[in-house]
This record gives C-alpha cells, sequence and structure tokens, in this order.
C-alpha cells in the first residue's frame, strides 16, 4: 500500500513536471521591429508582463522579410516551445503550415485566422476604436480637416480608416478627410520618412488633426504634426507620450492581451483554440486619455466619446467593417 501511495505521488510530481516544461513561450513580432512604440512593442509589453508576474522567460525573434518569420515559427516549434505566438497577418500561411505540422503544441495568432484545432486567432474590432479617436479628431479641427496615414495597403488598415472616417463624421457632417497609404509591401510599417511627408501634404492641404495606423511609419507622422504644432493621433500602444500636447490622444489595440493570454492561459491548462474578437465592449479597443493629453480633451469632447462608447456597447451606434464589407459609408 505504500509503495503504491509513492509511486501515485511521483508519478503526480512527474505530471506536474512535465506540465511546467509545456510552457515554454515563443514569440514572433511583425516586420517593423520589437521597439515601434506600436503594434509590436504592444506584444512586447505583454510578454514582458507575463514574464514579470510568473518568472517564465520566453524567446523572440524580430523578423525583417516575409521568409523569416515562417522559419521562426517552424524553429520555436520544432525546439519545444509552447505557445508560440505570431503577432502579424503576415504570418497565416506560415502559421497554417506549422501548427499543422506540430499538432501537440499550442499557438496564437493575431489579426488572422486559422482554423486548426491547436490555434487561437485573436481579432480586433479597429473600427470601433477608431470611431472614438475619429469624433475626437472631428470635433478637436478647427479647419473641418482631417487626415490618416495608413502603413500598408490592405483590408485590416482600410478597416482602421473607415472606422475613422465614421467617427469625424458623427462629430462635423461636413468634415473632409484625405486618406494616404505609405506602400504595398511590409517595408511600409517601417518608413518614418514617408509617414512625415505624407503627413505634410495632408497640412499643406488643411489637415490640422492626423491620424497614423502604420506602424513605426507613424513615429514620421506624429513628428511632423508636431513641427507644424498640429494634432496627431497615435494607434495601437498609448503613443500619447511621445509628443506631450500635440498627441490628441492614441487608439490603443491591446495586442499585449492577446500574447499575455495565451501565455498564461497555456500555463494554467486553461488555453483554447478557436477565434477571439476583441472590441471596445471587451476592452480590447479604446481611446487613451492620461497626463499627456488632457489639457488637449474638452469637457464636451469627453462626455462625446463616453457616450459613443455606451452607444457602441449597446448597439445603438455599429460601426461598419471594412472587411466584412469593403465599403466605407460616409
Amino acid at each position: 500500500m505504500k509503495k503504491t501511495l509513492l509511486s501515485l505521488i511521483a508519478l503526480a510530481a512527474m505530471s506536474a513536471t512535465a506540465l511546467a516544461a509545456e510552457v515554454k513561450p515563443a514569440l514572433v513580432y511583425g516586420t517593423g521591429g520589437k521597439f515601434d512604440k506600436s503594434f509590436n512593442e504592444a506584444a512586447f509589453a505583454g510578454a514582458e508582463q507575463f514574464k514579470k508576474e510568473t518568472g517564465i522567460e520566453y524567446r523572440d525573434f524580430e523578423p525583417t522579410n516575409d521568409t523569416q518569420g515562417e522559419q521562426a515559427i517552424r524553429n520555436f516549434a520544432s525546439r519545444g516551445f509552447n505557445p508560440v505566438v505570431a503577432v502579424s497577418f503576415a504570418w497565416t500561411s506560415a502559421m497554417e503550415k506549422v501548427a499543422a505540422e506540430y499538432p501537440d503544441t499550442k499557438f496564437a495568432i493575431v489579426d488572422s485566422v486559422v482554423d486548426l484545432p491547436n490555434v487561437r486567432s485573436v481579432l480586433y474590432k479597429e473600427e470601433e476604436g477608431s470611431y472614438l479617436v475619429g469624433l475626437l479628431a472631428g470635433m478637436a479641427s478647427k479647419t473641418g480637416k482631417v487626415g490618416f496615414v495608413g502603413g500598408m495597403d490592405i483590408p485590416l488598415i482600410r478597416k482602421f480608416g473607415c472606422g475613422y472616417v465614421q467617427g469625424v463624421k458623427a462629430a462635423k457632417s461636413d468634415a473632409q478627410v484625405f486618406q494616404n497609404m505609405t506602400g504595398t509591401t511590409g517595408a511600409a510599417w517601417n518608413d518614418p520618412v514617408r509617414g512625415g511627408e505624407l503627413t505634410k501634404n495632408q497640412i499643406d492641404q488643411g489637415a490640422d488633426v492626423i491620424y497614423a495606423a502604420a506602424g513605426a511609419t507613424g513615429l514620421g507622422v506624429l513628428q511632423t504634426a508636431a513641427d507644424n504644432k498640429k494634432l496627431s493621433i497615435g494607434v495601437d500602444s498609448n503613443q500619447n507620450h511621445l509628443h506631450p500636447g500635440s498627441v490628441l490622444t492614441s487608439m490603443v489595440k491591446r495586442v499585449d492581451l492577446a500574447v499575455y493570454n495565451a501565455f498564461k492561459d497555456t500555463k494554467d491548462d486553461k488555453f483554447s483554440a478557436g477565434i477571439q474578437a476583441l472590441g471596445v465592449k471587451e476592452d480590447g479597443v479604446a481611446y487613451a486619455l492620461d497626463d499627456n493629453n488632457k489639457s488637449l480633451i474638452t469637457p464636451e469632447m469627453k462626455t462625446a466619446v463616453e457616450k459613443a462608447k455606451a452607444d457602441i456597447i449597446s448597439g445603438s451606434v455599429k460601426v461598419h467593417d471594412y472587411m466584412s464589407d469593403n465599403s466605407c459609408p460616409n
């Protein structure tokens, strides 16, 4: 009896050790660099939070092209990392291939859907957050002309732009919105010089608030707006602190949540596959208000944007999703 009990205890200890060994997180960023102060850096923040809370180390990789992304995902999986999280729609086909090859490994992808039993797909309702910052842009604009600078010209970024236009028009129905995309390749996420040029062109046309949804390219947008004493809107991470008094607000996209939750759920043996869609209601997207921009947000603006937030949550305001219908109602 004693021998059996000891055997059971040893077996339980081995099982616990096996479970602990299973949690060996890895993170593959999108192109544009880990410290883009935007999308990738939000992912990094989520991984760092997990590490701080649990003491569990993780590995990460910064691809500079699409080939490196697939190599990194496969490399991590082959070396026993679990879960493997990839933050970019660009890794969709890579994730489909590698996750099928490693069915016992848990994977997560941000901004895309991979329909496999070991993959969690995390999507965001960027149109909702963009509507909120668009409303603030429309209210803050003195010229009735605002701008939008996107990164790579893809439906996902058009989704940001579409929600923004709707928000602007909700504040000022006759407002003009200038829209430019930086490029058609991955390099569009990391070209602050071009971002600055596009911003200056919009300012020359009368835009006095410019929203950047362009990764590291957006740093050029924010800088140029500040240099020309105009307002800008940051994206993904809270970028208000980059140019205090010039950044009107930021459309925060909680990529950190996707990474943190994938790591923690695996650790807690609560990982689930399938699609997660995070909007205003789930605190997946939001507008940023802090000491760096509070002087720019009037009480009237705060009341209006909080009402819009509540209306989106209740369903009385429906923001058009460009991804489901490639049009943008004005």
